[in-house]
């Protein structure tokens, strides 16, 4: 608007200036004159309909007051002497990583904190949060539109490494990650919503330990799945065992029984049936040997 303002003045002047000195440009001093004024009437129109897009927030402010109503995202008409700043409230990430260009600054930007055992953790993060609509006009007076470098990245690495501490290196890595993602979500919260930040998630990405942790946790972690697999090969040795033990004393039991119920006429009852099952086969040959012998059968077979 002010741009406008001014272009449209230093027209104005001109078609003046040239009115009054007999130039050849003098006849179109009027021409310039309509101009100016339709580049002054553009720039107030302009500034007094403003545009706020979806997903954002307009703080009005008039010569730096800062005024607590916001305007949601639509088109409206303002007074042109408002100053509107545009604040985003869907959400926003900022991630903290050691691989070069996947954080939100340059290089390594990880998190290195203490742990209570002295040993030196990196941790890699990425804070999810968004703008309070209602809070947008507090934040623009108290902290600005870089409220990202002003309090997401500082309070979220001092309250990591304050927290750090309850805890050793070997718990942060494997055992108590949630118990630590969870304390430190709790205490980002509290000190985002008194600034009117709204935190929605907090995503540990990766947590580094020092080599030689690291080779102690990976021995003992093959040291225990070893011996997972040794008492999972005895279940298996024993249960064959079991197996084996059980099928032999069915065959005792089945042999004594066999023995103890089985006499010399049942025998000879069993031999006459297979004798019959031969002797109707139509391969089979019966052959008499004399008078009380038993029969002797030959079969092609």
């Amino acid at each position: 608007m002010i741009l406008s303002l001014i272009i449209g003045v230093i027209l104005i002047i001109v078609s003046f200036t040239l009115k009054n000195n007999e130039n050849p440009l003098s006849k179109f001093a009027n021409l310039f004159r309509i101009f100016g004024f339709v580049v002054i009437l553009i720039g107030l129109l302009s500034s007094v309909f403003k545009q706020i897009d979806a997903g954002k927030v307009g703080v009005k402010s008039l010569y730096g007051n800062v005024q607590p109503d916001i305007l949601e995202s639509g088109l409206h008409i303002v007074n042109p002497l408002l100053d509107i700043t545009v604040f985003d409230i869907q959400t926003q990430n900022y991630t903290m990583s050691a691989i070069h260009e996947e954080g939100a600054q340059e290089g390594d930007d990880a998190i290195r904190v203490l742990s209570n055992d002295g040993l030196e953790v990196i941790i890699d993060l990425t804070v999810l949060y968004k703008v309070l609509p209602t809070e947008a006009p507090k934040i623009l007076k108290g902290i600005g539109q870089d409220y990202t470098d002003k309090i997401v990245r500082p309070v979220t690495r001092t309250r990591i490494r304050d927290n750090a501490v309850y805890y050793d290196a070997v718990a942060l890595y494997s055992t108590k990650r949630e118990e630590f993602q969870q304390r430190i979500f709790k205490s980002i919260e509290d000190d985002f919503k008194k600034r009117g930040l709204v935190l929605e998630q907090l995503l540990i990405r990766n947590i580094n330990l020092p080599s030689s942790v690291k080779a102690s946790i990976e021995s003992k972690i093959n040291a225990e799945q070893d011996a997972q697999k040794m008492t999972f090969v005895l279940q298996k040795e024993k249960q064959e065992a079991e197996r084996k033990r059980v099928e032999a004393q069915g065959i005792a039991d089945y042999q004594r029984i066999i023995s103890s119920g089985l006499t010399d006429k049942q025998l000879q009852y069993e031999q006459i049936k297979a004798q019959k099952e031969i002797a109707t086969s139509s391969n089979a040959k019966i052959i008499f040997m004399g008078k009380g012998s038993a029969p002797v059968i030959l079969s092609d077979k």
